[in-house]
C-alpha cells in the first residue's frame, strides 16, 4: 500500500460526503447519511484496488463490495419514505437555522473521518500470496455476512406484524445475542482485517478496533440499549436472559 491511496481514498470519501451533504440541505434530512455508509466503503475499496490491481486487493474489493451494497440497499428499502429519523430531528431543533452548516462538520465530516480509519485495512490489504489467514479472514467474513443478513430479515419480519408492536423480538438469531446485525458487522470487518494481516499489514488493525467501539458503545449497541428499554416493556427480562452483543446459550 502506497501513501498515494490513502490520500485518494480520503478525497473519494471527502468528495462523496459533501455531495450527500448538500443532498441532505435540499432534502432536509440528514438520515440519508446512514444509507451512504455503505457505499462509502465499496468506493474506497475499489479505489484501493485501482492503486494496487492485485489478487488480494480484489477480493478485499469484492467481500466490501457485497457487504457495503447489503447494508445500504437494506438501509434505503428500511428508511426512505418512513420519516426521518429521531436523532437528527433532535440535532435540528437544537441548532435551529445553524443545523446546515453543524451538520457538515458533526455527522456528515465525522463519518468521513470514521468511514477513512475503519476502511484502513481495505486500504492495505495487497500483494502476497494467499494463505491460511485469508480463510480465515473469508470464514469470519462469512460468518458475518450471515448474521448481519439474516438478523436483518428476522427483525424486517417481526416489525411487519402490527401484533408484535411494542414487543421484544427474541426468537431466531436474536435468541442468542441481542444484537446479532451488530456482531455480524464485528465478524466482517475483522474478517477484512485477517486478509490484510496476510498481506503484511499489521497496523491496519486501528480500523475494526474503531469500528468494534462504535458497534459495542458508542453508535451501535451501546446507543440502542439506552433507550430501547423505555420503549420495549418486556426488555429487561430480555437482557436478562440473553447475551449482549457476542452470541450465547440463553441464561
Amino acid at each position: 500500500m502506497s501513501g498515494e491511496i490513502l490520500l485518494a481514498a480520503a478525497l473519494g470519501i471527502a468528495v462523496l460526503m459533501s455531495s450527500t451533504w448538500l443532498v441532505s440541505l435540499v432534502a432536509k434530512d440528514a438520515s440519508i447519511v446512514d444509507i451512504v455508509w455503505g457505499l462509502g466503503f465499496v468506493l474506497v475499496a475499489w479505489i484501493a484496488w485501482f492503486g494496487e490491481a492485485d489478487d488480494r486487493s480484489l477480493l478485499v474489493a469484492a467481500l466490501v463490495s457485497v457487504w457495503g451494497l447489503r447494508l445500504s440497499g437494506y438501509l434505503a428499502w428500511r428508511n426512505l419514505g418512513k420519516g426521518k429519523d429521531f436523532r437528527y430531528q433532535a440535532m435540528r431543533r437544537r441548532h435551529g437555522r445553524r443545523f446546515g452548516l453543524i451538520s457538515l462538520i458533526v455527522v456528515f465530516g465525522l463519518q468521513g473521518v470514521l468511514m477513512w480509519t475503519v476502511s484502513l485495512p481495505v486500504q492495505a490489504a495487497s500483494g502476497g500470496q494467499f494463505t491460511v489467514l485469508d480463510g480465515l479472514g473469508i470464514g469470519l467474513w462469512l460468518i458475518g455476512m450471515v448474521f448481519e443478513t439474516v438478523g436483518d430479515l428476522q427483525l424486517a419480519r417481526f416489525k411487519r406484524d402490527p401484533s408484535n408492536a411494542g414487543r421484544v423480538l427474541d426468537t431466531g438469531l436474536w435468541r442468542y445475542t441481542r444484537h446479532p446485525n451488530y456482531f455480524g458487522d464485528f465478524c466482517v470487518w475483522w474478517g477484512i482485517y485477517a486478509i490484510a494481516l496476510a498481506g503484511g499489514a499489521w497496523w491496519s488493525a486501528l480500523g475494526p478496533a474503531v469500528m468494534t467501539a462504535l458497534l459495542m458503545r458508542y453508535s451501535g449497541a451501546g446507543l440502542l440499549e439506552k433507550t430501547i428499554g423505555r420503549r420495549r416493556p418486556g426488555y429487561a427480562e430480555y437482557v436478562r436472559t440473553t447475551n449482549t452483543f457476542f452470541p450465547g446459550p440463553p441464561k
